[in-house]
């Protein structure tokens, strides 16, 4: 090898030497020692050795999260329902019929509880009507611009600012150890796609979630995805191995979730055959963030925690095992 090229790959070496070391365990700079981030980490680095009876070969090593209080906060309202809600405000001056139209009418007078009062078929009716009857491309426009903007109503930062810097690095700790990590969440998948990659690294094609129906249309001689307001697939509960199998064809070694909509995603990954890892976050610091479990509206956790402690997965502790919750800290 001549010497110039010995020069010129030296650095380019060393750099890649570094890289590889920029997510090791000590990197978990938001996780406090303790027993919890070890059960992560000794995982890691027994399916990865070469020659352990665990090894777990790289095209295996999948890892999926939640998105609703597994990777961002969720409470007091599913993040993406505060879309719609915005949405509606938006949209109301082309649909004069909402001003007697429940629930629209209630949301348009402010009273949000009321218009909710009407439970899931009301959430879908307001989804159905804020996320259909547009070009994929122009929803994804949408939810841009919506997530630059959109501040929550108790933090007052961005959506996209209140997401859980643990796991943050954790997807970073994961991916530099050859695992491929994906989002399966009960939102929507066009609603996560647009902003996935940038705030967590996970590109949109590993993005599963729930969806409408779609349809392929010539406009103007271009081809365009339109959107339907019917329902496709829920990404929840039992939906959620399936979702996995239909878009990653692989059954995952990791889970991570937050609630009992979490819970057979977990069951699935937990009941392969060789080496698996099963987590939940659970909520449990008022001060930082929200406290809650069993007994929430929101991401309620039961089964889900009743099921961790009879198979011993990790209860990752909010509170304690975490020294920081988000970023802004």
């Amino acid at each position: 090898m001549h010497a110039w090229i010995k020069r010129l790959l030296l650095p380019l070496c060393m750099l890649m030497a570094v890289s590889s070391q920029a997510w090791s365990a000590d990197d978990l700079k938001s996780w406090n020692d303790g027993p919890n981030k070890k059960s992560i980490t000794d995982f890691v680095e027994r399916v990865t050795k070469d020659g352990s009876a665990d090894f777990i070969p790289v095209p295996e090593r999948v890892a999926v999260f939640d998105n609703d209080g597994t990777l961002w906060a969720e409470q007091p309202l599913y993040f993406q329902l505060f879309f719609a809600l915005d949405r509606v405000k938006v949209m109301a001056p082309d649909h004069p019929e909402w001003k007697t139209q429940e629930p629209f009418a209630s949301l348009l007078k402010g009273d949000v509880k009321g218009a909710l009062s009407g439970g899931e078929k009301a959430i879908m009716e307001i989804v159905m009507a804020t996320h259909s009857g547009m070009s994929s491309d122009e929803f994804d426009a949408i939810v841009r611009d919506w997530v630059k903007t959109a501040k929550h109503p108790k933090s007052g930062k961005h959506y996209t600012e209140m997401v859980y810097q643990p796991m943050v690095e954790l997807l970073g700790y994961l991916r530099a150890n050859g695992f491929k990590t994906y989002i399966v969440s009960g939102g929507g998948i066009d609603f996560m796609r647009p902003w996935t990659e940038e705030i967590y690294g996970v590109p949109p094609e590993q993005v599963v979630g729930s969806s409408g129906k779609i349809a392929f249309e010539m406009l103007d001689g271009k081809g365009v995805i339109m959107r339907i307001p019917e329902i496709n697939f829920i990404d929840d509960k039992a939906g959620k191995p399936v979702g996995i199998h239909q878009h990653i064809g692989r059954r995952p070694v990791m889970a991570f979730g937050n609630s009992d909509g979490d819970l057979q995603m977990l069951q699935w990954t937990c009941t392969r055959q060789g080496p698996s890892f099963c987590a939940y976050v659970h909520h449990t610091d008022a001060k930082r963030e929200w406290a809650y479990d069993r007994n929430s509206s929101i991401g309620r956790l039961a089964k889900g925690l009743d099921e961790a402690k009879a198979r011993s997965w990790t209860l990752i502790d909010m509170k304690e095992d975490w020294s920081k919750v988000f970023a802004y800290e």
